[in-house]
């Protein structure tokens, strides 16, 4: 074991000498109070409450003026540089999903990674980071040198990345440094590696959540009503505001019966010190307060049962389970699931079932993208559900910027304008609302502007809170799935929505017979100031939730519809994808990609975009380009579809052989008479 020390040592101190011309940090040196506190705040490499000490630390300077944290692991034992899957991915995660420490402590390049996680998931400034593993061992009488040097980014989901091969630490040095980021610009994943990666990492919540609602169901028996607001509360308590709020911890809860004293007073005053510090308006800090109160401090939860709470029982969980797939959470409607799944248990009627269901994320993406979202929209939704709208336009509002802006101050600056001042959301039930505000406190807040209001009688449009308060919102770009049980099947909100913009682009999902005359008079008064640019007949994207067949229409806002003028039609019934039905079930077993899924959706947007030559995995059958009338009662594929009756040859001889098959048939029977 000493001798082991030593070598790590000498392999620490010839890494050093290697990177003496620039600034670096020793274990017990600190870069600053930001990513010391990140790697404070994460599990030690053992998997306890520890800090976390890399060998040697620092940072990066790009030609751009970026900076990126490196962090450098060093090994002094043959057979400890790293540990792999089968798949050749570093193997810092069990099978079952959960932190392998047994890995982490033991192996350079999977401690490194480590270190480089807590950095991007606990830091505001850094979305990636350098990891670089180094072992060193005597053999046959030489001394053997391993690096390995990854990067992760949280675009790529903290996927480790190799940059490539290296026999010192060389390319860290100013003069080879520009070289080596331009080699990183390289290894961001596809986007069909990032759609498999984001389906992975959703399977993974979904398998976590199903295993708590039902712990509620059958051993805590806990109300299907009570459990939205259970979870949202807990998680806002469980995240805590770094330097201010502390995160509620399981030993918190210490099962006490007095009235300021027990786990739900704890909790929501957790609840409230959160709310604080995250800058809501008072009214709307007391409208979440007040409606959580009903739940920690109103109900029963909070007595204790042989020294527990029920409370306690599924904070516990949440710690363990839920929290850790927050700090990788970025861009995905997470409270979407999170309801869905709450609401497995509910006895919904069929009047309201379609009011309930939240949008998947893959179909919000796939109007985001139709709408052309960009840096500069404004993006509305008057519906918003748990404002999974607003995360996917928000990742590509980000994304554009990222492409566009090579300041990394101006940068900064523009991501934090476009989720204080470019999304809003306005939704009417309270639970969902719940769930809208904590998605885009998630997001790095953007929850400023969801509003809690019935979007057509009380909201007038304007921003509600901050400088830009009273103001109208200049809204360029609105997504939209409505309740369908409002006036004209929901196109109501689309009509009161367009009617407050000037352009811009509208995507509406909704019951596609809206567009065959259940959505009049709305649908013919809407293309009176815009036009219809394309209908998607969709395929069952919300099987087992709602059994309605949907549609996408697409609008160009502000230009009367021409009724020369060409509408795309798309049928996309088959989308690539099958879908089960099975409860307990994750993602994986009841959303599967059979069929290029990600690669057709895609391709809708190309044909809605570029035109019938962007034709591959769908056929020639599925796109039709027509006009409709401006009656607003024709905007259906199968109302566009052109059927050829014609008799071919091939009908001929099958009618014929048909004919003499049943004319032997009533001979054979005439015979038997």
């Amino acid at each position: 074991m000493e001798k082991n020390r030593s070598v790590e040592e000498f392999v620490e101190d010839v890494a050093k000498m290697q990177l003496s011309s620039i600034k670096y940090f020793t274990k017990t040196e600190m870069i600053n109070d930001e990513i010391e506190n990140a790697l404070k705040k994460y599990p030690s490499k053992k998997g306890g409450v520890g800090t976390n000490f890399p060998d040697i630390k620092l940072l990066l300077k790009t030609k751009e003026l970026k900076y990126i944290p490196v962090m450098i692991e060093v090994k002094g034992t043959k057979g400890k540089f790293i540990k792999v899957s089968s798949t050749g991915e570093i193997e810092n995660k069990t099978k079952q999903g959960d932190p392998n420490y047994k890995n982490i402590s033991e192996y350079a390049v999977n401690g490194a990674v480590h270190y480089a996680n807590a950095i991007i998931d606990n830091t505001d400034s850094y979305k990636e980071a350098i990891a670089i593993g180094i072992n060193g061992y005597s053999q046959d009488n030489d001394f053997k040198t391993e690096i390995g040097v990854y990067y992760l980014s949280k675009d790529n989901f903290n996927i480790p990345k190799e940059v490539g091969k290296y026999s010192d630490l060389s390319f860290l040095l100013p003069e080879n440094s520009d070289g080596f980021v331009e080699k990183i610009k390289d290894l961001n994943l596809t986007e069909e590696e990032l759609e498999a990666k984001t389906r992975e990492y959703e399977n993974n919540i979904e398998v976590k959540l199903k295993k708590l609602n039902q712990t509620m169901q059958d051993d805590l028996k806990i109300s299907v009503g009570s459990r939205v607001e259970l979870i949202t509360g807990m998680i806002m308590a469980g995240l805590g505001v770094d330097h201010k709020v502390s995160p509620l911890e399981i030993s918190d809860l210490k099962g006490e019966e007095g009235t300021t004293s027990n786990d739900g007073f704890v909790i929501i005053n957790k609840i409230s010190s959160f709310l604080d510090e995250r800058n809501l308006p008072q009214e709307k800090k007391n409208m979440i307060v007040n409606d959580l109160s009903r739940v920690f401090i109103y109900s029963d939860l909070w007595k204790p049962i042989n020294g527990e709470s029920k409370l306690k029982s599924v904070y516990t969980i949440v710690k363990n389970d839920i929290m850790p797939i927050f700090n990788s959470a970025q861009h995905l409607d997470f409270t979407g699931k999170l309801f869905n799944i709450l609401n497995t248990w509910v006895d919904i009627p069929d009047s309201d079932k379609n009011d309930v269901v939240l949008t998947p994320r893959y179909v919000t993406d796939l109007m985001a993208k139709l709408a052309q979202v960009n840096k500069d929209s404004y993006v509305w939704d008057y519906a918003a559900g748990s404002a999974g709208f607003l995360i996917s336009s928000m990742k590509l509002m980000i994304k554009d910027a990222e492409n566009r802006i090579n300041s990394p101050k101006e940068l900064q600056d523009k991501i934090k304008h476009i989720k204080n001042k470019q999304l809003l959301g306005i939704e009417k039930r309270s639970d969902i609302y719940l769930l809208a505000v904590l998605n885009m406190i998630l997001m790095g807040d953007g929850s400023s502007n969801i509003i809690h209001k019935d979007s057509l009688t009380e909201y007038e449009g304007n921003y509600e809170q901050g400088e830009l308060g009273g103001t109208p919102f200049p809204a360029n770009v609105f997504l939209l799935n409505p309740p369908y049980s409002a006036p004209g099947k929901g196109f109501v909100f689309v009509k009161k929505a367009l009617s407050r913009m000037k352009n811009g682009k509208a995507v509406v999902l909704i019951q596609e017979n809206a567009g065959s005359g259940n959505g009049l008079p709305y649908t013919k008064e809407i293309l009176e100031n815009n036009t219809l640019l394309a209908s998607i007949h969709m395929a069952d994207i919300f099987k087992g939730k709602a059994g309605v067949q949907t549609a996408i229409y697409l609008f160009d806002i502000g230009i009367p519809h021409d009724s020369k003028k060409v509408v795309k039609f798309i049928n996309f019934s088959n989308d690539g994808y099958t879908r089960g039905n099975r409860k307990k079930s994750g993602m994986s077993v009841n959303l599967k990609n059979v069929d290029h899924a990600v690669e057709r959706y895609n391709e809708v947007v190309n044909l809605i975009l570029f035109g019938k030559e962007n034709l591959n995995y769908l056929t020639e059958d599925d796109y039709i380009e027509d006009k409709i009338t401006l009656e607003g009662n024709d905007w259906t594929f199968a109302q566009h579809e052109v059927i050829d009756t014609t008799p071919t040859e091939d009908d001929f001889i099958e009618t014929l052989n048909n004919y003499m098959n049943w004319k032997i048939t009533i001979g054979d029977e005439n015979d038997k008479i």
